[in-house]
């Protein structure tokens, strides 16, 4: 029985990092042996009145102090960055099994997952010739190099991605094509999804031009001076030349210059490989429901992230957060109804290909999982949770909202989105949540060297942690079944402001 594990935590924790548990633990274990016999809460909830009382002990819990952290401080001091693939991711997922099973959980496993396995190599840039400078360049995930040798050539500006489609094929024959557009700053990142089209698809679109390299303005509000890389893709009937993203002073350094009338020639070198088939793991760890275990609840980030920086908002502050609250629940003298499965998804940044493998393995059994959400926005507090359920399903959503409200978060309906590895899942009809967090200032570190553990704040952590904690086991122990997804979900292709838009 839960009874008998949490005396088990209380009295012989293993790690430091359980032993962080132990207030947790023990703070549950008294407010719950104080509890009312169970009253209806009205409204068809599926919940009483101890269920309730167990969320707010679990949100308040956390939001005292949890261990999320520490996780992450240690996944990004003693991993660092995980490109999918690499030796170092291979150390991730090592850690995230481990990690699992010291928070308590009660199956790990890993999921296999293959992908075409990309290396970045050295690279550079510069203006040539009179108004010569150097410039911060990054290549994007997946470009292919400058073929052994550095390509030099004229560039030429467009504003944004439409005008570059609008010439004529082959005009821009030799000639290096310039995407300039500037990425505006929102709160929910809006501001992403007409920005990004230039990464992902721009390098194919210049082909057909007849350019020989495609640079953009890095795809972040940052205006300092380092490039953001991210994945990009080749369409099949279009040739394979590199894509690089500028620093946003670069970019404006070249738009200066052209306006100035001025031709403007660059030389980039670029060593990029894709190399074979690379292998990664979904870490899969699970708290066995009480009543229906083959029945599941997920929350998740992603454990892979790009190699310039640490990943410690993108994403191994959303790792942290979900392991942290999968931690909480564990350590509840009773498992909720049914079980909350925590996922570390792979290969997420070049194409969400953990997550579709895992919805692949899913299938025709997505019903058992009764809902899906996702912590992959970086470490600023939630303001928001937002739904797709069957109707029926609204007072359950209210119910949660409400224990979720005194965190400063709004139940919103009717509008958000799923994250980018619980998309796959929802096409199948999961039904997903969104706890929107703040991205303000997200996009001046994501996919930069800049995105490392000084930039989180350990309480805006708890305060995630106390909500996504809340959120798992009210939607584990409910007795009403979430349904599915209202069509038409929206797709991780279409969001405007998730990473999946770019994949």
């Amino acid at each position: 029985m839960r009874q008998s594990l949490l005396a088990r935590r209380t009295l012989s924790p293993s790690t430091p990092l359980r032993a962080a548990l132990l207030p947790l633990a023990f703070a549950l274990s008294l407010a719950l042996s104080g509890t009312v016999a169970a009253q209806p809460v009205d409204g068809p909830t599926g919940l009483d009145t101890d269920d309730l009382r167990t969320a707010e002990t679990l949100r308040d819990a956390a939001l005292r102090g949890s261990p999320a952290f520490d996780i992450v401080d240690e996944l990004t001091t003693t991993i660092g960055p995980r490109l999918a693939g690499t030796e170092a991711d291979h150390r991730g997922v090592a850690w995230a099994e481990a990690k699992m099973k010291a928070l308590g959980f009660d199956t790990v496993w890993c999921e296999p997952v293959s992908f075409p396995y990309w290396l970045r190599g050295h690279e550079s840039g510069a203006i040539v010739g009179a108004h010569a400078q150097p410039l911060e360049v990054t290549t994007l995930g997946g470009s292919v190099g400058t073929n052994g040798a550095p390509l030099e050539a004229e560039v030429v500006a467009f504003p944004d991605l439409a005008a570059l489609q609008a010439v004529p094929d082959g005009s821009l024959e030799g000639k290096i094509a310039f995407v300039a557009y500037r990425m505006g700053r929102a709160r929910d990142g809006s501001g992403y999804g007409p920005a990004v089209g230039a990464r992902s698809g721009g390098a194919s679109i210049a082909a057909r031009k007849g350019a020989s390299a495609l640079l953009i303005r890095s795809i972040g509000t940052s205006s300092k001076r380092f490039a953001h890389t991210g994945q990009m893709r080749y369409a099949e009937d279009a040739p394979k030349i590199p894509a690089a993203a500028l620093s946003s002073p670069d970019a404006d350094q070249i738009s200066r210059l052209i306006a100035r009338g001025e031709t403007v020639r660059v030389r980039l070198d670029l060593a990029a490989v894709t190399a074979g088939i690379g292998q990664s793991w979904n870490v899969i760890g699970d708290i066995t429901g009480r009543e229906t275990p083959e029945e599941f609840v997920v929350i998740g980030g992603h454990l892979d992230s790009w190699d310039q920086g640490t990943g410690a908002l993108d994403d191994g502050a959303g790792v942290a957060i979900t392991m942290a609250a999968g931690a909480a629940i564990a350590a509840l003298p009773e498992a909720p109804r049914r079980s909350v499965r925590v996922i570390a998804w792979a290969a997420e940044e070049n194409g969400l290909l953990g997550a579709r493998e895992h919805a692949k393995q899913v299938g025709a059994n997505w019903p058992r999982y009764q809902i899906a959400a996702e912590s992959d926005f970086g470490a600023g507090r939630i303001y928001a949770l937002r739904s797709s359920t069957s109707p029926e399903a609204k007072p359950v959503i209210d119910a949660i909202g409400r224990v979720l409200a005194p965190l400063g978060i709004a139940t919103e309906h009717g509008i958000g989105g799923p994250g980018p590895d619980v998309g796959p899942l929802v096409m199948l009809g999961v039904p997903w949540a969104q706890l929107a967090q703040d991205g303000t200032d997200y996009f001046d570190y994501h996919h930069t060297p800049d995105d490392t553990l000084d930039k989180i704040d350990p309480k805006a952590l708890d305060q995630q942690v106390a909500a996504y904690a809340a959120f798992a086991y009210l939607a584990a122990e409910t007795s009403v079944d979430l349904g599915e997804a209202q069509k038409p979900a929206t797709p991780p292709a279409a969001d405007p402001r998730r990473e999946g838009a770019a994949r």
